[in-house]
């Protein structure tokens, strides 16, 4: 080739390292600096291209009739629906979080009778540790070096968990019984359970070390996890845990869940929720009923008639609707709202961190029930979110939640808050709102971290009725109930599934429907502190439905052989049609037939 002809076509060296091709430019790869710019600068990053006359307007006002999107859990949201999402979340989960705090530091033998600057402070504590550690479980992270992860990657929410109470109040009751507690003798002999705050910081510190329990559990071999809690544990456990906690939602509309509950004829709780109260009436009174209906009929309407607008944030307008009527009811007390700090956050007050023998037993078992609950309400995630039920990615999440559960318990704790739990009610929002988006679940950490700084707005949602709070709570513990339902729907059903349901549901549903049921077994009444709290401990997770039906359904699922019985109910109904097939050929290709047999005698031989 001569030198002219090399000249045109240049050597790598002369070649420009620029674009050669501008009608062609590649795409610049997008940065985490452009993807915010373009969210939180723009219209669109807030509110989308969306419709919204269309998607603000009654149905029945729409010509076409459109569905609500789905927000998976990476979306990209827009950030003022995200906001709008994520308070409706808060408000499903706020009156979970400060409930079992409320019990378990009010008064009585088997509480802690804090003063009211401890219980505020208390308060303030969980909805700050529970929005701080909330994060864990939606981010998510992966161990570095191993194959492990802490967290689920979903919109996973935390709280104290219900479980906590009935330990909490067996072993408080002891500490009181054998002076740990100071009690003292009132003028007409009453026993006045004067305050322990050294009684909750022993409950801290043997959280602190049972909370290792589980942590170490979250690290069992995936296959070992997936063969001790398939669908069907995880499904009963859903339903049951959906089961045992509309009770409480019903009490709540009736009134209240607390001592006006037993309908006392007289003294402070014999109206609802106590006699100082604005508006008191007697638990169930139809005014009560009232107030909740508004709320489940609100819900209920606009499920009906509203626009996908509407339909996302039908939990929260429900809710607003009926604290209004409530309001203008004269049902609202305020009295909450003055007495709460301006300002507050976790370690203003601290507890003298201790270990008490006899809690440990049964916080073991409370522990226990921890992974059974996380278990199935990350299934019920999964299940509303869209994503696997089963395989290697779903017990990953199962791992890392149950790491994250044992963690998040250990730091709550130090911050001085009982044992946490990953949430079942936001499971029900997800399912009804169509948001499985982790960015609401950011939002709804931020409005919860809120609620705990600024002490006078967690004391607005203090002052909501009961009714109210039931009515809302009713509808959102059903659609859990109905996630279990349809988990277990996914199974099978072979002799072997509908063996194990059975006998789980006969006693988790038994217990729950007769409570008390195994609370008369039982009758020892030594000095062995220990042995008190061994009993206490299996008396608690006998009475708890959807404790010992989970711990069937475990058990019945390992010992049960697999290959029990036939396979499917598809095989149950082909091996009765073969059945059905072979006595008629068998009748018809019978030497009855090449016989002179009248009609009436061959009715008798098939029929005889």
């Amino acid at each position: 080739m001569d030198q002219k002809a090399s000249s045109s076509f240049p050597d790598s060296e002369t070649i420009p390292s620029g674009t050669q091709f501008e009608a062609y430019a590649p795409p610049n790869p997008p940065n985490l600096f452009t993807i915010v710019r373009g969210q939180v600068l723009t219209k669109e990053g807030w509110w989308g291209d969306f419709d919204w006359k269309n998607m603000c307007m009654p149905s029945f006002l729409v010509k076409g009739k459109t569905n609500a999107p789905f927000w998976g859990l990476n979306s990209r949201l827009p950030l003022g629906l995200a906001a709008i999402m994520g308070f409706q979340h808060s408000l499903a989960m706020v009156s979970g979080v400060v409930t079992p705090i409320l019990i378990m530091i009010g008064s009585g033998s088997t509480s802690l009778n804090l003063t009211l600057e401890d219980q505020q402070y208390l308060l303030s504590a969980a909805l700050i540790t529970s929005a701080i550690l909330s994060l864990i479980q939606i981010t998510r992270f992966k161990i570095y070096g191993t194959n492990y992860y802490i967290g689920t990657g979903l919109l996973s929410v935390v709280g104290p968990n219900f479980a906590s109470i009935p330990a909490t109040a067996a072993i408080i009751k002891n500490m009181y019984s054998n002076g740990y507690c100071e009690t003292s003798v009132l003028e007409d002999g009453t026993i006045d359970y004067l305050p322990c705050p050294k009684a909750w910081g022993a409950i801290l510190g043997t959280s602190m070390v049972c909370s290792f329990f589980e942590i170490g559990m979250s690290f069992l071999p995936p296959k070992m996890i997936k063969r001790i809690f398939p669908p069907i544990v995880s499904g009963t456990t859903i339903l049951l845990i959906g089961c045992s906690v509309i009770s409480t939602a019903l009490s709540d509309w009736a009134g209240g869940s607390g001592g006006c509950s037993s309908r006392p004829e007289t003294g402070y709780y014999s109206q609802c929720p106590n006699t100082d109260a604005p508006h008191p009436l007697p638990w169930g009174s139809p005014e009560f009923i009232g107030l909740g209906f508004v709320v489940f009929a609100t819900i209920l309407l606009i499920e009906n008639l509203g626009s996908s607008f509407m339909k996302s944030a039908q939990i929260v307008l429900g809710l607003i609707v009926g604290t209004i009527v409530a309001a203008a009811c004269g049902y609202i007390d305020d009295s909450s709202i003055t007495s709460a700090p301006v300002i507050t956050f976790v370690w203003v007050k601290t507890f003298p961190i201790t270990v008490y023998g006899p809690a440990v037993i049964p916080f073991l078992i409370v522990y226990l029930d921890n992974m059974l609950e996380s278990i199935g309400d990350i299934t019920a995630s999964c299940d509303v979110s869209g994503v696997e039920v089963d395989g290697p990615a779903f017990q990953a999440r199962i791992q890392g939640g149950l790491l994250a559960d044992g963690v998040n318990s250990f730091i709550a704790a130090c911050m001085t808050i009982s044992p946490l739990v990953t949430f079942a009610q936001n499971n029900g929002v997800v399912a009804l709102t169509r948001c499985a988006n982790r960015v609401a679940g950011y939002f709804c950490c931020f409005f919860i971290l809120l609620y705990g700084i600024f002490g006078k707005i967690s004391a607005v949602f203090l002052a909501i009725p009961k009714c109210v709070l039931g009515g809302m709570n009713a509808f959102l513990f059903a659609s859990v109930t109905v996630s279990g339902i349809r988990i277990l729907a996914y199974l099978p059903w072979t002799r072997r599934d509908r063996f194990i349901t059975t006998a789980s549901l006969a006693l988790g549903m038994g217990v729950t429907l007769c409570p008390g049921w195994f609370s008369h077994v039982f009758s020892y009444s030594g000095n062995n502190d220990s042995l008190k709290g061994f009993l206490s401990a299996i008396e608690t997770i006998v009475d708890t439905g959807y404790c010992i039906g989970s711990l069937m359904a475990i058990f019945l699922n390992l010992v049960v052989p697999a290959e029990w019985g036939p396979e499917t109910m598809q095989e149950i109904d082909e091996l009765n049609q073969k059945e059905r097939d072979e006595i008629r050929n068998g009748f018809l290709t019978s030497s009855t037939l090449n016989e002179e047999h009248n009609l009436s005698e061959l009715n008798e031989r098939a029929n005889p």
